[in-house]
């Protein structure tokens, strides 16, 4: 039987690149794709003549197919649909907002569109929306995360249970063995971010690269809840969220403390103590820096193995 997500967007293998900020530039995007999985552009750090910029060059990269991923809350949203739309972008993750404001703008000029989620009120709205398939991302997932605080564990068959399009599950995906277990909850494909971020592809700062597969278990935190709900690697500037937090800080002081670039700082340009570091539970699984395609190709033979090991439990 074909696999629903490898036919949506036609390709090999159904393992989705996350669009992560700062680390998703056309390099990794395009490594990606020519692997066989799904590459994706995170427009979400880009002013749009840098989008404009790594989407061509993708097409230069790769003859197979990529997505860009656009948070919805982009202040010149306007000029980045234009961009897609120029650029003839085939695929479009949206995440970060409402879908229904931009899905049937996407499907008229014949997109393929994603809507990303982490509970199932979101799913059904974004599936009510027109959108051809969600991401539904769980409590383990890096950056910007659910208020909830749903594991994929249980995520995954409520939205499967709940909406009538294709699932991609992501948060704590990082190995053929949770790609396995993703599966079997009833996703029809996966999305991989922290993974990925290390890839030698990454546009992410060396230092941050090297602070995620040097991490530990616990060395990432749920902070900024009553902001935007992000997951840190600890260090100073996540010590002193928890500090605000823990003295009962609002979302002005928060966003203050927060300040502008603070991402940038962190995962771009290497400050491992004053920058914001975005990564996954996962981060402390991974052990070393490599190409995106052999990254990819881990996951799918480890996904290979463990379904033929399956197979023979006996009870």
């Amino acid at each position: 039987m074909a696999n629903a997500i490898n036919t949506l967007f036609g390709i090999k293998y159904p393992i989705i690149q996350a669009g992560m900020i700062w680390c998703s530039g056309w390099r990794l995007a395009a490594a990606v794709s020519n692997a066989g999985g799904l590459g994706i552009i995170g427009a979400g750090s880009m002013y749009p003549d840098v989008l404009r910029e790594h989407i061509q060059k993708c097409k230069q990269a790769t003859p197979n197919p990529f997505a860009v991923n656009v948070p919805l809350l982009y202040p010149n949203i306007q000029e980045i649909m234009d961009i897609l739309v120029q650029e003839e972008v085939k695929i479009v993750f949206t995440s970060a907002g409402n879908p229904a404001t931009w899905t049937a703008f996407l499907k008229e000029k014949g997109m393929t569109v994603v809507h990303v989620i982490a509970n199932t009120k979101f799913a059904l709205k974004a599936e009510q929306s027109g959108v051809d398939a969600i991401v539904a991302e769980g409590f383990e997932a890096g950056g910007h995360n659910g208020r909830e605080e749903t594991t994929t564990l249980c995520l995954i068959p409520m939205i499967k249970q709940a909406v009538n399009i294709p699932v991609i599950a992501a948060g704590g995906i990082g190995s053929g063995k949770a790609m396995l277990a993703a599966f079997v909850l009833g996703a029809d494909g996966v999305q991989v971010g922290s993974a990925f971020a290390v890839a030698e592809e990454s546009s992410a700062h060396l230092n941050f690269k090297e602070k995620i597969v040097s991490s530990v278990e616990g060395d990432t935190k749920l902070r900024l809840k009553k902001l935007v709900p992000v997951r840190l690697l600890k260090n100073e500037f996540s010590d002193a969220v928890a500090q605000a937090e823990a003295n009962g800080a609002g979302t002005a002081e928060l966003a203050e403390l927060l300040g502008r670039a603070r991402a940038k700082l962190g995962m771009f340009e290497g400050n491992l103590d004053e920058g914001e570091l975005e990564i996954g539970q996962v981060s402390a699984m991974l052990d070393g820096i490599k190409p995106a395609a052999t990254i990819l190709n881990e996951i799918w033979e480890g996904f290979l193995v463990e379904r033929e090991r399956v197979k023979g439990l006996e009870f």
